[in-house]
């Protein structure tokens, strides 16, 4: 491994009661300073500036308001952050502070700004502090939380493993607060009955809880980066970890690891439509590995242009893939279920034979 992503939770961090938790900050810190001190490269995703903010505003829990929650994060990240290089700062890092909304992501140009970014910044020795940029999201270009923005980040980066440090040991065979409830110690492949072992519950000052974590791995599995889950509350236990002591739940990654650009395709960019598929085309697409021709084309849904992201799905509506269109949704209409040396005549022109080609498209 030579390049982490490590993702801290509000709950380790902050408290609406107590505002930053010092200690525990200087405690991470001083462990992450050693990864970094044995070669690797670190990059963090930290939540924590909404729950810092809390106290400063007199509220105890996190705000449903979408300006309020701004406001506290307005307050608590500068907070957060000041923290981070003070504490830093005693162990000779560097950091950075880079904000990010779900539109960094689904913009090309953006995304790839955001990528060189960050390995300047790994390539002059400093470590970037992630966080969504609370103060100016709105509804509908929120990540949900940071556990998703970490798996997007640990492709962002090209990640060898992505460290999700919450405040339980990891997924448990049910509620940790239960007598009988196991740890798990691995994960060969993250399946719908361990999405319902995971639950949906969140805390007080968390958006996600484990069921937010455990679609975080799997999104990150599918790019070929291995995940934990593991306890940030317990000093050392990260370089333990790093050293080769088993902690946590391990996820194992896919064997074929996305590209970044792949990655993006399936992840970071939202979809403007729908292209119904016949059998014949879902094979094609699923298990042969070919582009989508007009032939294997059923219906489409939704308006789009040619250049946009759109879901290729089954007849019962089952997702298959996601790709970049050729034609837009007037255009289909017209060539769906024509072979492609009709396009031409039925058109007047062609772009290609290919609706999506191959190198624009990724089986989901």
């Amino acid at each position: 491994m030579k390049r982490l992503v490590i993702k801290i939770g509000s709950t380790i961090l902050a408290s609406a009661e107590r505002g930053l938790n010092t200690e525990r900050l200087h405690a991470l810190t001083k462990d992450i300073a050693g990864v970094v001190d044995l070669g690797y490269n670190v990059v963090i995703v930290s939540s924590g500036a909404v729950a810092a903010g809390l106290k400063k505003l007199g509220l105890k829990e996190k705000p449903r308001d979408i300006k309020l929650k701004q406001a506290a994060a307005a307050i608590g990240q500068s907070s957060l952050m000041w923290a981070y290089e003070q504490n830093f700062a005693g162990f000779h890092k560097k950091v950075a502070q880079v904000l990010l909304t779900k539109d960094d992501i689904t913009n090309r140009q953006r995304y790839i700004n955001a990528k060189n970014t960050l390995f300047t910044l790994l390539s002059y020795d400093v470590i970037p502090v992630i966080n969504e940029n609370d103060t100016v999201a709105v509804d509908e270009i929120k990540f949900g939380d940071n556990d998703m923005l970490a798996a997007l980040v640990a492709s962002l980066v090209e990640a060898d493993m992505l460290i999700i440090l919450s405040d339980v040991e990891g997924l448990y065979t049910k509620n940790p607060a239960s007598k009988d409830a196991e740890l798990i110690g691995c994960i060969d492949e993250i399946t719908p009955d361990i999405e319902k072992v995971a639950g949906s519950e969140g805390s007080a000052v968390s958006t996600g809880g484990m069921y937010s974590k455990i679609l975080a791995a799997k999104q990150a599995n599918s790019h070929g980066i291995p995940v934990v889950i593991m306890s940030g509350k317990k000093r050392g236990l990260l370089a333990r970890f790093i050293h080769g002591e088993k902690t946590g739940t391990y996820f194992k990654p896919k064997t074929q690891r996305l590209s970044s650009k792949k990655g993006w395709i399936a992840y970071g960019v939202k979809s403007k439509g729908a292209i119904y598929l016949d059998d014949g085309a879902v094979n094609a697409l699923a298990t042969l590995g070919k582009s989508l021709l007009p032939s294997g084309i059923l219906k489409i849904e939704g308006d789009f242009e040619v250049g946009d992201y759109v879901r290729c799905l089954a007849k019962d509506g089952k997702k298959i893939a996601k790709g970049l269109t050729n034609y837009s949704s007037k255009e289909l209409q017209q060539i769906k279920g024509k072979k492609t040396s009709e396009i031409e005549n039925i058109l007047g022109y062609k772009y290609s034979d290919e609706v999506i080609h191959r190198n624009n498209l990724v089986v989901v």
